[in-house]
């Protein structure tokens, strides 16, 4: 899609939801009630004694009916159809040919571990911190996409050799 039209898209669905809902987008929140709800299943107990998981436990109200949780869903699933509808809906593994796929998918998902780590430490991901901070001309919002880039400028020196 061409990044103009995608950038005025996004644009649009974040508009839409500061006006309909009153929040921004975030998609963090939606791993971390996940997340909750299965350390609620398994240890009923520790959930409700802990620091961390009890303000999110509410004895009434299970932490996946968040609106979080259906707006991952939502992403999983719009993704899903858009794959399908434009024809690239098919397992691949984008990899230089310098690295091996599991090398591939181990630096993916080690990634992915540092970036929701990140993502808890921050209080929100990038979606949540950065675009909807932006979209409401906060401080923390511009702080946080030039951090978010900058680091990213950064590392891919260290990790360039991967992809050449």
């Amino acid at each position: 899609m061409n990044p103009y039209l995608a950038g005025c898209i996004l644009g649009s669905a974040l508009l839409a939801a500061m006006y309909f809902s009153g929040r921004g987008l975030g998609a963090s929140g939606g791993v971390k009630y996940a997340m909750v709800s299965a350390v609620k299943a398994i240890s009923p107990e520790h959930a409700e004694n802990s620091p961390y998981y009890s303000q999110y436990v509410e004895k009434e109200r299970n932490p996946l009916k968040s609106w979080l949780v259906f707006e991952v869903v939502g992403l999983l699933v719009g993704g899903f159809i858009s794959g399908a509808i434009s024809g690239r809906l098919k397992f691949k593994i984008e990899r230089s040919p310098n690295i091996s796929s599991s090398r591939r998918l181990l630096f993916a998902f080690l990634g992915g571990l540092f970036f929701v780590y990140g993502a808890q430490l921050a209080r929100g991901c990038t979606s949540g911190a950065a675009l909807s901070g932006m979209a409401v001309l906060s401080t923390a919002g511009f702080v946080t996409m030039v951090a978010i880039f900058g680091s990213a400028y950064a590392f891919a020196w260290f990790f360039r050799k991967n992809w050449i």
